[in-house]
């Protein structure tokens, strides 16, 4: 039988993950004599959610001997060799921070980095298509960063919450598109909500084009994501809150394809309003989870000559 760090440890026993570790992790038999990670954390932390639900793993705050402690459980001990590994990939991600807010923070979004891994019964990484999404995404992310500051920015990028909406700011909206250079001129919209007004706001759809290879020359998605987190350092905030978002994309470090380029092309603008080609509510009875392709051509008429920097003056 392999050794495991909880071997030896009696119920409610702990023992530090590393001693000279910059966070306080701890390899605990919880009382039920489960095995667990914990994260002990100081009275001045704030707890951060929402929290990954995983099979057979119990993810929770609890009170340890005083102190609030972030916990991670395994619930069905026949997978602990995977359940080791994954609490090394933990501390190992935590350990980067140099700040014990921002470890927290690690700590959580790599356990939701777990989360998406094990829910996609073991798809490792995204998509092409979810890919091109979200380098089209971090470009806009970056340009929003410039303008407004990185925790305003950051805050509103609300597409990996699953919202209607990818950018959501005060009195205006913005959802992103990446479409290939060559394809035919148009893009797909996949529910009758994503394109619906926002009462009292502008709401901008814009389309980036975006294009992969496989070569040498330019970023990799792991290079795209690294140069806007360099946007975010100086902001402990808006690096915790960045590493919430961006798990919740799914993407993965380890699952980039360290060769396959994604450059950026041109960018086009427009403002959905009255008269703009699309589907809203209400739809005829019982026709639902609508989506649908709208062509460029058809939307030029409400083409935005306005750069970004205008368009956030105008709200």
């Amino acid at each position: 039988m392999t050794e495991t760090p909880w071997d030896g440890l009696p119920p409610s026993g702990a023992q530090r993950v590393n001693s000279k570790g910059r966070h306080d992790f701890f390899w605990v038999r919880m009382p039920d004599n489960a095995p667990a990670l914990l994260l002990r954390m100081s009275d001045d932390m704030s707890e951060v959610r929402p929290l990954p639900r995983l099979k057979h793993i119990g993810v929770f705050y609890r009170v340890v001997d005083g102190r609030n402690s972030y916990c991670i459980t395994l619930q069905e001990k026949a997978h602990i060799d995977l359940f080791e590994t994954l609490c090394r990939d933990v501390v190992a991600a935590a350990e980067q921070a140099s700040e014990p807010q921002h470890a927290l923070s690690r700590t959580v979004s790599r356990t939701l980095r777990w989360h998406h891994l094990l829910r996609s019964g073991g798809r490792r990484g995204l998509s092409l298509e979810e890919q091109r999404g979200l380098v089209a995404e971090l470009a806009f992310l970056r340009e929003l960063v410039r303008h407004i500051g990185p925790l305003q920015a950051v805050d509103a990028w609300k597409g990996p919450e699953d919202s209607a909406k990818d950018f959501e700011l005060p009195g205006l909206y913005f959802e992103i598109k990446a479409r290939r250079s060559a394809a035919h001129p148009k893009v797909r919209i996949s529910s009758e909500a994503q394109l619906s007004d926002i009462d009292s706001a502008r709401f901008c759809l814009r389309v980036q084009e975006v294009d992969t290879l496989l070569g040498d020359e330019g970023k990799n998605l792991a290079d795209h994501v690294r140069c806007t987190a360099e946007l975010l350092d100086a902001d402990i905030e808006a690096l915790d809150l960045w590493e919430q978002r961006l798990a919740a994309t799914g993407y993965q470090d380890e699952a980039v394809e360290e060769n396959r380029r994604w450059h950026l092309g041109a960018v086009r603008t427009f403002e959905v309003g009255e008269g703009f080609p699309r589907l809203v509510p209400p739809l005829p009875p019982g026709v639902e989870e609508v989506s649908y392709a709208i062509r460029l051509d058809a939307c030029a008429a409400f083409e935005q000559s306005e750069d970004l920097n205008e368009i956030l003056r105008s709200c």
